[in-house]
Order: structure tokens, then C-alpha cells, then sequence
């Protein structure tokens, strides 16, 4: 019978809304003693007036065999970061337990233990001693660490002078060397640019073929179905659903499709479920159709257009956006960059432009897509901007005005081909 790597049990998290939360000293639980009896008589429940508070997980529970790789999904705010904080000793439960055996990796907050006095080289032995790697261990690993981080020129050059996807993959490089029974991963294939994600995404694929038991989170519903068996769906601090990782991923975009049905324009100014290092940000995008309006549904062969409205807070000589449309299930289907038909133009702080796309003869199939953009910096390959999942849009058979209806056969796409006898 294959032993539990992992146990939860009931596990509650509540944070008081407005307070940090920060390690209790013995003087701290003497006050509160003190303190109690008044707190008691300001309010009959045995709270201070006016405290609020909010559960983050309430009643989680399931088990991770030994070499399991379980991908964690859900929305913003649905306790996935708190839950791998919790695993890792991090913070503590309000209530329950959490049982891990073996020794811990995390890599929940790339650059943990990083100073920006110190040298690249130093910064590898100081981090690595933190995430609790021993100097032989380090130094058996320092030429792997140094190369997969691709910093080689700027190893004895003081981190404040490294560009921040520079401080990422550095600091992604440390942590994936790391040799735990388990490993926690909180979105770290968000790091620098594309070519350092692949390398980020072959990593972690190498740590799950090694047999270690991995919990995995992210909001890349491809790279759970790749890289998972397992999977785990949390909603609002509660599991909603176990099972394979597919039937995970299928259920959530599920509800995602049932909550948003949207109406083709995308606000994003103030949304906070975007990484980059913001010298550009993406404003607004509105899709649209035939009619020349925003909409959320369109039909079958219908032409679309993505217009996006872009903000520069820093000077940004030559930047390019990327569009991404994914399947419901994660798989990428249409990719397209605005310097495959458009100029290069250099951006100025305070400057706004709108950017569009045209999708003369749309050919997906009839079902519901999400939008994947980002904005890419050609002079350094670092993001200002990227989106996971923006939003959905939805594609209907349509009655055949745009010349075609689709038929049954199967595939994401239905382009027309052309064809001829020789």
C-alpha cells in the first residue's frame, strides 16, 4: 500500500481582515490574556467591535500518495496559495492539521533570501542556504545553477544591477535545484521570458519523472494537463472537487465559462492576476465582430477584432503583443504577434495607443475560448505585461452568412483548404 506523502484534515485558515499576520512571542499571548475579559465585554462574542474576519480555507481535506504530482485550480482568493503556505510551515492553521513526511522544497516566492548588495554569485550561496540547502550541496550544483539561469556574463555583478526577469531567473534556478521528498509550487512559469519558460516548464516535468511528490499551482490550465496526474479543485476555501487532472481542469474552465459570460469588453487597469514587470500595461481589450461592437459570442466564420488599449509608464524603445486563444480545456490553439503585419513603435511614459488585430475568417469550432496577451520588451525578451486568461468568448454554428456552418468532424479548427487532383 503506498504510504500518504501528504495528509490534510479539516483545514481551516481565517485572517482578520485589515491585519498582517505575523509571528506570535509569549508576550503577545500573556496580553492577550490580559486583554481578553475587556474584548469579552466590548462584545458579547468574544470579539473587539468591528473585527472582521474571513476564511481563506474552511474544511479542506484529501490525501497525496507518495510520487503523485497534483495540480491545484481555482479563481483568485481561492485559498491555493495559503493551503502550499500552510504545507510548507509557512503560516499556521486556524484549524485542522496538515501532515507532510519527507523533507520540504518550496518555491512559493521566487527570491526568497536574495540581497541587492551581494553578487549573483553570493546571492546563489546565500539563498540556497536559506531554502535550506548545505554549502557541498550548493557547490556540487553551482555550475547546473549558473547555467540553467543563463547569467553567466553578470555572475560577480551586484544583484541591484540585474534587470528584474534577470532577479527571476536566477532566483527560479536556486530554487529548482533543490532535491526534496516533496515540492510546493506556487505559479513559477510566469519567470522571464519564453525561452526561459520552456526551460522552466522542462524542469518542472524532470522533478515529476524523478519520482518526488509534487503539489503544483498555477493558472495555466496546459501546463497542469501536462505536467499533473492529479489534480485538485478549490472554490472560495473549500474543495470542490478531486480527481485525474484533466477532470479537474474540464470542470473548472466549466464554471469559469458559467460565471463569465462577458459581453466583449475587458477592463484591466486595476486587475491584479497579471505578472510583468509593468513599463506597459494592457488598459482595455474589446472583441468584436461584424457588427463593429463589442460582444461575447460570435459566429462561426464570423471575422473578429481584438483592439487593445496599452498605457507606458517607462520609456519601452520596441515592445511587441502577443495573442493567444486557448480551448476551454488549456490547449493553445491560435498565436499571433502584432510584428508579423505592424511596426515596431517606441512607447513613452504617459502614452496611450490602441492596438488591433484583425481575425478576417475566424475558423474555430463552435464552443468557448479564452484570451491569453502579452506585451514582450524585443530590446531585453523580459515582460511588461501578461495575462494568463484575460477573459472568454464564445463561438456559435451561426446559420451560415458567412458562407459556411461547420459539420461533425472533429478538431479544434475547420479551416478551408484547398484541394486538387494531379
Amino acid at each position: 500500500m503506498t504510504t500518504a506523502a501528504i495528509r490534510v484534515e479539516g483545514l481551516g485558515k481565517r485572517f482578520r481582515l485589515g491585519e498582517r499576520e505575523r509571528y506570535v512571542a509569549l508576550r503577545d499571548v500573556l496580553a492577550r490574556a490580559v486583554k481578553a475579559p475587556f474584548r469579552r465585554r466590548a462584545n458579547g462574542n468574544g470579539h473587539a467591535l468591528g473585527a472582521s474576519h474571513i476564511w481563506a480555507l474552511r474544511g479542506v481535506s484529501f490525501d497525496v500518495k507518495e510520487g503523485d504530482t497534483i495540480g491545484i485550480v481555482g479563481r483568485n482568493g481561492a485559498g491555493k496559495s495559503t493551503l502550499l503556505k500552510i504545507l510548507a510551515g509557512i503560516t499556521l492553521p486556524t484549524e485542522g492539521s496538515a501532515e507532510v513526511r519527507g523533507r520540504v522544497g518550496s518555491l512559493l516566492e521566487v527570491g526568497t533570501g536574495f540581497h541587492p548588495e551581494l553578487t549573483g554569485r553570493e546571492n546563489i550561496y546565500f539563498s540556497g542556504s536559506i531554502l535550506g540547502m548545505k554549502r557541498r550541496e550548493i557547490d556540487r550544483k553551482f555550475d547546473e545553477i549558473v547555467a540553467f539561469s543563463g547569467v553567466e556574463t553578470f555572475l560577480d555583478t551586484p544583484l541591484k544591477h540585474y534587470s528584474s526577469g534577470m532577479q527571476l531567473r536566477l532566483a527560479f534556478s536556486v530554487a529548482a535545484h533543490l532535491e526534496p521528498e516533496v515540492l510546493l509550487v506556487d505559479e513559477v512559469l510566469a519567470v522571464g521570458d519564453l525561452e526561459f519558460q520552456k526551460k522552466c516548464l522542462g524542469k518542472m516535468e524532470e522533478v515529476t519523472r524523478g519520482g518526488r511528490t509534487v503539489l503544483f499551482v498555477s493558472h495555466n490550465m496546459g501546463a497542469i494537463r501536462r505536467i499533473c496526474t492529479r489534480g485538485v479543485w478549490l472554490d472560495r476555501g473549500e474543495v470542490r472537487m478531486t480527481g485525474t487532472a484533466a477532470e479537474c481542469v474540464d470542470a473548472y474552465a466549466a464554471s469559469v465559462e458559467a460565471l463569465e459570460t462577458g459581453n466583449g469588453v475587458f477592463d484591466l487597469g486595476l486587475r491584479t492576476d497579471r505578472t510583468g514587470d509593468g513599463r506597459v500595461r494592457m488598459r482595455q481589450l474589446r472583441v468584436m465582430g461584424s457588427a463593429g461592437s463589442p460582444s461575447g459570442t460570435f459566429e462561426f466564420c464570423e471575422p473578429l477584432r481584438f483592439e487593445f488599449d496599452l498605457e507606458a509608464h517607462e520609456v519601452v524603445r520596441a515592445c511587441f503583443l502577443g495573442l493567444m486563444i486557448n480551448a476551454a480545456d488549456g490547449a493553445e490553439l491560435v498565436s499571433s504577434c502584432h510584428t508579423d503585419s505592424a511596426e515596431v513603435r517606441e512607447l513613452k511614459p504617459g502614452e496611450r495607443r490602441s492596438l488591433i488585430c484583425d481575425f478576417d475568417q475566424n475558423v474555430l469550432r463552435p464552443g468557448t475560448y479564452s484570451i491569453q496577451a502579452s506585451v514582450l520588451d524585443v530590446a531585453t525578451w523580459e515582460f511588461c505585461d501578461w495575462f494568463h486568461s484575460i477573459g472568454i468568448f464564445s463561438i456559435d454554428p451561426g446559420t451560415g452568412r458567412f458562407g459556411r456552418v461547420p459539420d461533425g468532424r472533429p478538431g479544434y479548427v475547420q479551416p478551408l483548404l484547398r484541394w486538387h487532383w494531379k
